[in-house]
């Protein structure tokens, strides 16, 4: 019996603590644009894990690996942290690690460019992150609509990098 009320004790306060913390809401935000150009040609214009200096117009440094999955990159001076987790031919896939102190969104991207034919291609984007953290549906649905622009701009971007014409 006293090992019940020991085991009691020590259950209790993490049974609290787990209902004290927020249920994740995960959610997947989509993107694509046509490219008119050969989803090789495509990835080799924007498919290397910096190539976002050139159509994100920021900065990002490699601090450690050759490009393949563990590569990490660092954007804009550091504030933003980037792990390689996946990676194919025509693909690549991130994490921003957890921050002490900080909400762990489980914040992932996804970049992929898909031949339709020998001439074009879809270059998808996609986030996977958790948005629990905001106080209400409208909260949620402004910071989706954000990301959402932010991302489709890019698109725009590298479909414009991949498009112009080449002397």
């Amino acid at each position: 019996m006293k090992g019940f009320f020991i085991a009691i004790v020590l259950i209790s306060p993490l049974m609290v603590f787990k209902t004290a913390i927020a249920e994740p809401e995960y959610i997947r935000l989509g993107m694509e644009i046509d490219v008119e150009k050969p989803a090789d040609e495509l990835w080799a214009i924007a498919g290397g894990y910096c190539d976002i200096r050139e159509w994100a117009n920021i900065e990002c440094e490699i601090t450690s690996g050759d490009g393949d999955i563990g590569t990490v990159r660092e954007l804009l001076g550091g504030a933003i942290t980037e792990v390689m987790v996946a990676k194919t031919d025509l693909s690549y896939g991130y994490v921003q690690p957890a921050e002490e102190g900080q909400f762990y969104d489980l914040y992932h991207g996804f970049m992929e460019a898909k031949p339709v034919n020998s001439s074009s291609s879809k270059l998808f984007y996609t986030l996977i992150y958790d948005l629990s953290n905001f106080p209400d549906q409208a909260a949620k649905n402004a910071d989706m609509a954000r990301r959402r622009t932010q991302f489709d701009t890019l698109l725009l971007n590298i479909k414009t990098m991949a498009e112009e014409p080449t002397n």
